[in-house]
């Protein structure tokens, strides 16, 4: 008779306001838990013929304990240790319950299942063992107590009575593990998405940009098309941070970024490569249009005021090359933009130079 929700695992080393949130979560689902389970043992108590005050002892489990368990944790400075205080109460009193109705089969067996369940989705199986051994004392204290009364077969109506938790707190159970599974499937690929993607411009960063040209290197080679990959470096960027500072110099990174991605297209995939250095991968596109979006680049880089406030410009120098099937992999290809990047520094900067071919192997070996 305890709901608790599934994909928690764990007590210690939580914020307080992360214990608060998991109490919240089990408090949407414990009073219907409580609430099945009550129909499950008044089954068994109505035939048994139980005295009014287990009647009342009933009814307040099932309406009052679920409000005080949150009040309890609500007002602990140890959330999460509070609640799985309330957990092994939940335990003790499904333990009771269960001898309190001379061990029906049917409502003991159900009743029990649930728990196990509710256990082991919370905790695990060391947490379901110290459940387990609070249940067996509460439930040898009661029958105890009741002189080891027991009803061990049961009737039509006790097996009737464990249909609503036999069916719908599973059901309550499942969509809440649906939900927390959906939860964090989103939460996974937001964490996937923030790490593939450097802090400061918000292009991908080194490592993923060239997964993805190392993608676009097979593709190309698979299929025989052409595309293109160009380097692009800001020119005297280390004068901007001297003169100015690293603030400056930050936000002269950004602006750049901003321009790249307002210059591209949609599937092209610009990326921060190191320092001042960006690079672009072009699917489909051959070296003159390659060529033709890398001026655009450079003269949209040339007109733009970098930092409005400090009156910042600069200009950026462009390398450019196509898909070679000589090369040998995909960082062949990079160090062909990158030669021509260098080469357009050398000539005198704010300009672009083409890497038309690839050497040969003999060469490169």
């Amino acid at each position: 008779m305890n709901p608790t929700t599934p994909g928690q695992s764990g007590f210690s080393g939580r914020t307080p306001e992360d214990g608060l949130r998991f109490a919240q979560r089990m408090y949407r689902v414990r009073p219907l838990g409580v609430a099945l389970g009550a129909v499950c043992v008044g089954g068994a108590l109505w035939v048994q013929g139980a005295h009014p005050l287990v009647w009342l002892a009933l009814a307040l489990n099932s309406l009052v304990w679920p409000h005080l368990a949150y009040w309890i944790v609500r007002r602990s400075a140890d959330p999460y240790r509070a609640e799985r205080r309330n957990l092994l109460l939940d335990s003790a009193s499904g333990g009771a319950w269960i001898a309190a109705i001379g061990f029906s089969a049917a409502p003991s067996a159900v009743i029990f299942s649930m728990m196990v369940m509710d256990k082991v989705s919370v905790g695990g199986m060391r947490f379901l063992a110290r459940s387990l051994a609070v249940q067996v004392a509460a439930a040898a204290l009661v029958a105890l107590a009741s002189g080891f009364e027991l009803h061990l077969e049961s009737t039509l109506t006790e097996r009737v009575a464990t249909l609503p938790l036999l069916i719908l707190y599973p059901l309550a159970i499942g969509l809440t593990a649906y939900r927390l599974a959906r939860r964090v499937r989103g939460q996974n690929q937001t964490l996937a998405a923030l790490s593939s993607i450097d802090g400061l411009s918000g292009l991908l960063n080194r490592t993923n940009w060239e997964a993805v040209v190392a993608a676009e290197f097979q593709r190309c080679r698979r299929i025989g098309h052409t595309s293109s990959v160009v380097m692009i470096d800001i020119d005297h960027f280390k004068e901007i941070n001297d003169q100015h500072g690293h603030l400056v110099g930050d936000a002269v990174i950004r602006s750049i970024a901003r321009i790249l991605r307002g210059a591209l297209r949609l599937h092209d995939v610009p990326g921060r490569y190191g320092g001042e250095e960006f690079g672009v991968v072009l699917p489909g596109t051959d070296l003159d249009g390659a060529t033709h979006l890398a001026e655009r680049i450079r003269a949209r880089v040339e007109s733009a005021t970098l930092h409005p406030e400090k009156g910042v410009r600069a200009t950026a120098s462009l390398g450019v090359a196509e898909f070679e099937v000589r090369d040998a992999d995909h960082e062949d290809w990079i160090a062909r933009a990158d030669r021509a990047l260098y080469a357009a520094k050398g000539a005198g900067r704010n300009r672009i130079e083409c890497c038309v071919s690839a050497p040969a192997p003999a060469a490169r070996a």
